[in-house]
C-alpha cells in the first residue's frame, strides 16, 4: 500500500481485529456477504468466501511505502482514528509493519515534508525501486502475488501528462522524470509492470490515462477504484447537502 496513514492503518487494524475474533468483517463483499443459490425457497445461501477461492484474512500479510519511518501501530496511534482498546489489540501486529522509503514530489503533495523519501535520480530510477521493492516483500514472505492498493495523501490534480497518453511515452516520460507524472502513477506503473493487481484508494489521475490503462489490458492485469471512500464523500457532499 502506497501510503501508511489513517487509510491504510485502520484498514489493517480492522483484518487483524478480525484475526483476533474482536471484530466482524463488516464492509466485506467476500467475508460478509451472502448469495442465493436456486429458488428462495431452497434456502441456500452460502457466504461468497465459500464460493469464491481467495485468500482468507488470516492469510494476509501487509507492506507498503510511506514519506515518514514510523510503523502501522505509531502511525495509527498519530491518526486517532481508532479507539485505545482496539488499537492496543493489534498493537503487536501493527509494529512489525515497517514501510519502504516513499516515491515523493512536493509539487504533488503541499503540506507535507517527506522524511523518509527514495533517493532517485528519475521517475525511471524510482519506478524500478519500487518493482524491487515489491519483489522483496513477495520473496521475504514466501508469497507469488500480491495486490497494490493506493492509500496515499490526495495528490493535487493536473491534467494527464503527455507522456502518459500513449504506452510507448510512459517510459520515456518516466525515464525523463516529466513533472507532470506524479508519484501515484509511478506505483501503479511499477505494479502494472510487475503483474500486481491495482487498486486506487484516492481521487487521483494513479491509474485513470490512456497508456497505463493499455498497459492493464495489455498485461491481463485488474485495475479498479476511484477513492477508498467514494460513497461516504458522495453522500457528505452531494446528498446530504440537497
Amino acid at each position: 500500500m502506497p501510503g501508511m496513514g489513517a487509510v491504510a492503518t485502520t484498514f489493517i487494524a480492522g483484518v487483524e481485529l478480525v484475526n483476533k475474533g474482536l471484530a466482524g468483517p463488516v464492509g466485506s463483499l467476500v467475508e460478509f456477504e451472502t448469495v442465493r443459490l436456486g429458488k428462495r425457497t431452497d434456502n441456500r445461501v452460502p457466504k461468497i468466501k465459500d464460493l469464491v477461492p481467495l485468500a482468507g484474512t488470516e492469510e494476509l500479510v501487509f507492506g507498503g511505502w510511506d514519506a515518514f519511518p514510523k510503523d502501522a501501530y505509531e502511525a495509527a496511534a498519530l491518526a486517532g482514528v481508532l479507539e485505545k482498546e482496539h488499537l492496543n489489540a493489534v498493537r503487536e501486529q501493527l509494529k512489525e509493519i515497517r514501510p519502504f522509503p516513499a516515491v515523493f514530489d512536493s509539487r504533488y503533495v503541499l503540506r507535507i515534508e517527506a522524511a523518509h523519501r527514495k533517493d532517485c535520480v528519475s521517475l525511471g530510477e524510482a519506478t524500478e525501486q519500487v518493482r524491487e521493492d515489491m519483489r522483496t516483500f513477495k520473496s521475504e514472505h514466501g508469497f507469488d502475488r500480491a495486490a497494490m492498493i493506493h492509500c496515499a495523501s490526495i495528490r493535487g490534480l493536473r491534467s494527464a501528462p503527455e507522456g502518459a497518453l500513449r504506452p510507448r511515452r510512459v517510459r520515456g516520460g518516466a525515464g525523463a522524470s516529466d513533472p507532470s507524472i506524479s508519484p501515484a502513477m509511478v506505483y501503479s506503473y511499477a505494479a502494472l509492470q510487475e503483474g500486481v493487481p491495482y487498486a486506487n484508494g484516492a481521487p487521483s489521475l494513479a491509474v485513470d490515462v490512456p497508456a497505463l490503462v493499455d498497459l492493464a489490458d495489455d498485461r491481463g492485469v485488474p485495475v479498479a477504484g476511484k477513492d477508498s471512500k467514494t460513497g461516504q464523500t458522495l453522500m457528505k457532499t452531494i446528498i446530504a447537502r440537497a
